[in-house]
């Protein structure tokens, strides 16, 4: 290994050098690590980037498949126009306790692989158990103390002196 210079520094390089290659040698690059011509559309820097990213995927792997259908679900949510859709809420491991305290009653919920348990029964959600104890639409990440209260909500304070009552 000595004399041997790091992997990672050499692919730095070996990207930072990119940048000073003519259009030809770029297209002659791109040919050899995808095989298939360069898209008519690509600008040189999109072209540059798109072989940086092609050859850090040959030296360090690529995404798992599990991971590339996450992003393409992404994708597609905000393409739709349904960035709720993108699910990037807390995670919460099964058999995580989430205990609350409402109007002096204290709930116990327990978390599953899929869903929430409460008084024997399982939920889709916490905003289904919330709404089943406070008979009001809550997010239920916020009614749980997961996730904080929107900024502004004109709400708060009232749903925070009921919840105190």
């Amino acid at each position: 290994m000595a004399g041997r210079p790091d992997k990672g520094l050499a692919l730095e390089i070996e990207i930072a050098n990119l940048s000073d290659l003519d259009l030809a040698e770029l297209k002659r690059r791109w040919l050899t690590l995808y095989a298939c011509p360069v898209p008519k559309f690509f600008r040189r820097e999109h072209l540059i980037r798109a072989l940086a990213h092609r050859m850090q995927i040959a030296a360090y792997g690529d995404l798992k498949p599990s991971t590339k259908r996450l992003l393409r679900s992404i994708v597609d949510s905000v393409r739709a126009g349904n960035e709720e859709g993108i699910g990037f809420g807390p995670r919460i491991k099964p058999g995580t306790k989430l205990i609350r305290t409402w109007q002096d009653k204290t709930y116990i919920v327990v978390a599953l692989d899929e869903g929430f348990e409460w008084q024997g029964t399982r939920y889709r959600s916490l905003s289904e158990i919330a709404r089943a104890i406070t008979g009001t639409r809550w997010n239920g990440l916020v009614f749980f103390g997961i996730k904080p209260r929107p900024a502004g909500n004109k709400n708060a304070l009232k749903h925070r002196e009921s919840a105190n009552a």
